[in-house]
């Protein structure tokens, strides 16, 4: 079998080339028009050739994020969503902690590895970030930190070469987060 680095060459071969994206900034401070990293994810996901079917702007309030999170998700078309902001460690920072209570699976790698790039740019405070990616029901979440820097290091070197072999990987289930189709343990509940 061949490879292209660890991943065997027929998983890229049979992953979609055109993925349904929507960005999500949370943000207390920017507006669409200052966000620059939903901007330079919108202009990488159009360049790569994606489907962007949506963006917004929301307030980091977590219940904001999270009702924005899951209309995201059950929009048509949508298969991943790529969110920024919210992943650092101040008191108004919560994405990871909204997120994390409604990921099903979690890929750490994603946050490993994108700590571990980062560390390679700026050192040491590469720790404060709280980056992670994971599945809620049948799509799959990107949390990226704010900085356009930060954004452009996870889209270039992690999130566009694997976004294709994700969807793949998760059999492309179109399901929103609450839909009873999400449901698929044989057990009957009473």
């Amino acid at each position: 079998m061949d490879f292209e680095g660890a991943v065997p060459s027929a998983h890229r071969q049979q992953a979609p080339h055109r993925v349904g994206c929507f960005v999500l900034c949370c943000s207390d401070t920017r507006s669409a028009e200052e966000d620059l990293s939903g901007g330079h994810i919108r202009q990488l996901l159009k360049e790569a050739g994606h489907e962007l079917c949506g963006y917004s702007v929301v307030e980091e309030e977590p219940s904001f994020i999270r009702r924005a999170i899951e209309a995201a998700l059950c929009m048509p078309g949508v298969e991943v969503l790529l969110t920024t902001g919210g992943t650092g460690i101040g008191g108004r920072d919560v994405s990871i902690e909204v997120v994390g209570g409604m990921v099903d699976k979690l890929l750490p790698g994603f946050g490993e590895l994108f700590r571990m790039l980062s560390y390679e740019q700026i050192g040491s405070a590469a720790m404060l970030s709280r980056a992670m990616a994971g599945r809620i029901g049948g799509k799959f979440i990107f949390v990226m930190p704010g900085s356009k820097g930060a954004v452009d290091l996870a889209m270039r070197k992690l999130i566009l070469p694997e976004l294709g072999h994700v969807v793949r990987e998760m059999g492309k289930v179109q399901t929103c987060p609450e839909s009873p189709a999400r449901e698929t343990s044989p057990v009957k509940h009473e």
